[in-house]
């Protein structure tokens, strides 16, 4: 409806536009009022279809292939130890 309402409301704006900024003009039997009358409603229909018209379909997603990852055989850990004046840390490597 959002839409639909803002296509008509533009619309009606050029429309505005135009006629304020055309010149003076001679009626001729009604074949401009006809003209602009079928410009609005043409432009009305079209806007409105396009408006109505479905969204495009959602992407459609591939999930990632599975990755194995092997964990080391070797790891370093953070040790505390005793060096005759205090607590120390030093790294030290374990393997299981």
């Amino acid at each position: 409806m959002k839409k639909m309402l803002s296509a008509f409301l533009a619309a009606v704006t050029v429309a505005g536009a135009l006629a304020v900024a055309a010149p003076a003009a001679r009626a001729d039997d009604g074949r401009i009022a006809a003209g602009i009358a079928g410009g609005l409603i043409g432009g009305a229909l079209l806007g409105g279809a396009i408006a109505g018209s479905a969204p495009p379909p959602p992407p459609v997603y591939y999930a990632p292939a599975p990755v194995y990852v092997e964990e080391p055989p070797c790891r370093w850990v953070r040790e505390r130890f005793w060096d005759g004046y205090g607590w120390r840390f030093r790294r030290v490597q374990v393997c299981d």
